[in-house]
């Protein structure tokens, strides 16, 4: 944003948007200015140079080269050609919903995945154990191992229904 559309309501509003939107996409796994950047992306309407994305944000072109290099890396983002324009524009690809979701939701399976695992090598370490308390300790890891199990249950039927 430049100096002189600070006062513009319009301008206002749309960085309200960037800036609450961008929070959303932060649970993503996305950094603070590639999430400013998917944003204003999608509410630009057509394509824009790297040069347009550090105007409107007001970021160095090396911060938007990099965050541009991450979201074309997650598929969010594609490279388009435009007859008579020679620098490089990007805008945003279609069914961004549907690629968060499944993005977010493999990251919770492999998550569960990973703490199951660990919690099932606790419980043959307390195996191998012969700690007066043992069976008690147990049976809480038996119960932290189906509950995360729960959890795969419902993330799994996400990503198994037509949702994704």
């Amino acid at each position: 944003m430049t100096d002189q559309n600070a006062n513009d309501p319009f301008e206002k509003v749309n960085n309200q948007i960037i800036s609450e939107f961008s929070k959303t996409l932060e649970m993503f796994s996305l950094n603070k200015t590639e999430a400013q950047l998917l944003i204003t992306l999608y509410l630009n309407e057509g394509p824009m140079t790297l040069d347009e994305m550090k105007e409107g944000l007001g970021k160095s072109k090396t911060a938007m080269s990099y965050a541009i290099r991450r979201l074309l890396e997650l598929n969010l983002v594609k490279r388009v050609w435009q007859k008579g324009i020679r620098k490089d524009l990007y805008e945003v690809r279609e069914d961004l919903y549907k690629k968060f979701m499944k993005t977010y939701v493999n990251r919770r399976l492999e998550s569960l995945n990973r703490q199951i695992n660990n919690l099932t090598d606790i419980k043959v370490q307390l195996d191998n154990s012969n700690h007066n308390q043992k069976a008690s300790i147990e049976n809480k890891v038996d119960e932290a191992i189906s509950f995360h199990r729960s959890l795969e249950e419902v993330f799994d039927k996400i990503k198994k229904d037509d949702f994704l």
